[in-house]
């Protein structure tokens, strides 16, 4: 039917898009999803048929859902619906939907976190305080945010954030794309050495 045969011929477009839209090679997609580099590649310029196969690893490597791959984002109706993840006691709650260079969410932190585990990716941070106190660690600076308080940071620098311990804090967080590789432990701080209040 040519209805499907055009929706087809569209899928390879798509898939090179995203794939570059979040900053990925063939060659880590590949890793990521078991599919060849070959294959990905015919893939995404039409010489390869989409099939369920493939495009299910694919969709799960981006973390998108597989109707996304096939049609066209639907134009009627602009509202998110986000589903919120908790990672460590923290409540993240994705406000963009389509792959971008840069992502946007809300934080909620509940209060007593854990002494700050300062950690380095990737990346530019953006961070604005809605309600709460937030406590940010950046390399040697200790510092304390109240609500309206905005920071931006390279996160290849040491950093960690939480609540104060006061209460919980929300917060807006903004970064690029590369900020949504996996988090590495920094190297610890040489002993003696004091945090800057």
């Amino acid at each position: 039917m040519p209805a499907i045969a055009s929706v087809l011929a569209d899928v390879g477009p798509r898939l090179k898009r995203l794939r570059t839209q979040r900053g990925v090679t063939l060659a880590e997609l590949a890793e990521r999803t078991g599919i060849s580099k070959s294959t990905l590649s015919r893939l995404e310029s039409g010489q390869r048929r989409p099939s369920l196969e493939l495009l299910l690893p694919i969709s799960m490597a981006h973390q998108v859902p597989l109707d996304e791959l096939i049609a066209a984002p639907r134009g009627e109706d602009p509202r998110i619906r986000p589903r919120p993840r908790n990672t460590d006691g923290r409540t993240i709650l994705p406000l963009t939907r389509q792959p971008a260079a840069v992502q946007a969410y809300k934080i909620t932190i509940p209060p007593g976190q854990s002494e700050p585990d300062l950690r380095v990716h990737d990346g530019y941070e953006w961070m604005y305080v809605l309600s709460g106190r937030l406590r940010l660690r950046l390399a040697e600076h200790d510092l304390i945010m109240g609500a309206g308080e905005a920071a931006e940071f390279d996160t290849r620098v040491p950093h960690w954030f939480g609540s104060t311990g006061a209460g919980p804090v929300e917060i807006l967080s903004l970064f690029g794309q590369q900020g949504e590789r996996m988090h590495v432990r920094a190297k610890p701080r040489a002993p003696g050495r004091r945090s800057v209040t």
